[in-house]
């Protein structure tokens, strides 16, 4: 019965459809389940980073993007950089169907639902719906699925090291899964974490899908970039290739309740409560990194931004508290931007020093060395920069001091060759990763 209401859902919805599907020598298609928000530009990355991959791997694919949100230029930058991808926008209503005909159409039309990269799984909910409404295969490209830190029953909000996090998940019992994150996770046809630590987690949880691999997030697949704009803007502020570092910083807790101009919640008093009591602290040792930095080298220093509300916070954290002979070196970018002019900023930077995650994922791919400064907070997401290779550039923030990210930065001063070829090095294992994500997704499509 549910087969024929599922069949019946189809024709009633899309006349036609049924049969034009079973016209032979159509390519394969893929409904990708992707950008998640626009409010970080990892987020927007995300989506042009699978893209890149699949095009690359998978070229006779025909891809429909899912979307959450498109604000900030986000829409224009897809249109322009992949005008052949349709958009298909919509929900699911409480029968959890399509709530829109472009989104019912590339339903029926898909032969993979792929959920591309995030925290937690996005969506979750909506890949388990398709796949009991459907019986297609679903495919997950690269998330974290991190059972310890977060804000609610059973979760620590205080987070932790990844070496905790990993002991903690470990010791959780079988049954901690979810039951329908156990439905989807058991009949994908395969599930990249993005970090060992989720990969691990998900194995002792004994899910039964054939591939749970460790796939590095799709952000480091985005081939995109605004060449033109970034020069005109680093011209501007007379920034030279090779002779400026970029610095970005963060809050513990994303303030969404500020971003989005929603009402607060009760779990808002724990978030601030966090990051008032660690701003200071964390950023400090940042300070005390570009101060070296700028009075070593006679370099410059940009602040910039990865999320909207870290625009003023890196003026707020890493400008203003700085000595005067320090502050007239740091150039503060003061509006918020896409990842493709990113990208080319950070090309052309000496390192990337972020205290968020997606940053560095951009800068890597464009050949340049980059450190991640982990919060304890910032799930387990991190353990990838261990896991493809970058543990010299990785640091958890409560271990780690202002001279010690100095002295790793200064290495690369001393021999930026040196440092570039290990960024490459890093990216060489990436692909190869990237290529066997990619391998699954097609064998998904033609099973």
């Amino acid at each position: 019965m549910e087969g024929m209401n599922r069949r019946l859902f189809v024709s009633s919805v899309l006349p036609g459809v049924v049969a034009a599907r079973a016209q032979s020598g159509r390519p394969p298609r893929i409904l990708l389940r992707s950008s998640w928000q626009s409010v970080n530009i990892g987020d927007i990355g995300h989506t042009p980073g699978a893209l890149a991959l699949i095009e690359k791997h998978f070229p006779d694919a025909e891809i429909s993007l899912w979307p959450g949100k498109l604000g900030h230029g986000s829409r224009e930058l897809l249109a322009k950089g992949y005008p052949r991808v349709t958009i298909a926008e919509g929900s699911l209503d409480a029968q959890n169907r399509p709530t829109t005909p472009a989104l019912a159409k590339a339903w029926d039309g898909a032969d993979l639902y792929l959920s591309g990269s995030g925290s937690g799984f996005p969506a979750s909910q909506h890949a388990v719906a398709f796949r009991k409404m459907t019986n297609k295969p679903v495919g997950v490209f690269a998330v974290s699925t991190d059972p310890i830190s977060g804000i609610g029953e059973g979760r620590e909000p205080e987070g932790g090291t990844l070496r905790e996090l990993r002991q903690k998940a470990l010791k959780l019992p079988a049954t901690h899964l979810g039951a329908d994150l156990r439905y989807v996770i058991d009949s994908a046809a395969f599930f990249f974490c993005r970090d060992s630590i989720s990969r691990d987690y998900l194995k002792a949880q004994r899910v039964k899908t054939p591939i749970v691999e460790f796939g590095p997030d799709a952000q480091l697949g985005m081939t995109l970039r605004d060449d033109a704009k970034a020069n005109g803007w680093l011209k501007e502020h007379q920034l030279e290739e090779g002779k400026f570092i970029c610095v970005i910083p963060r809050l513990r807790y994303t303030p969404y309740y500020r971003v989005n101009n929603v009402p607060r919640v009760p779990s808002d008093d724990v978030r601030d409560a966090i990051n008032n009591r660690t701003t200071e602290q964390d950023h400090a040792k940042l300070r005390e990194m570009i101060v070296a930095y700028v009075r070593k080298t006679g370099n410059k220093v940009m602040a910039c931004a990865e999320m909207t509300y870290q625009v003023e916070m890196a003026k707020e954290v890493l400008v203003d508290p700085l000595p005067e002979d320090v502050k007239a070196k740091v150039v503060w970018r003061d509006t918020y931007w896409l990842p493709d002019e990113a990208a080319s900023v950070y090309a052309k930077a000496q390192a990337v020093i972020s205290v968020e995650c997606h940053s560095p994922l951009i800068a890597l791919h464009n050949g340049t060395p980059a450190f991640y400064v982990r919060q304890p907070t910032d799930t387990c997401k991190g353990q990838m920069y261990r896991d493809f290779g970058a543990n010299d550039w990785f640091f958890e923030v409560d271990e780690t001091s202002g001279p010690q990210l100095w002295g790793r930065l200064e290495s690369i001063h001393r021999d930026p060759a040196r440092a570039k070829a290990k960024a490459r090095g890093i990216m060489a294992g990436v692909e190869k990763l990237q290529a066997r994500m990619v391998n699954a997704v097609r064998a998904a499509c033609r099973a």
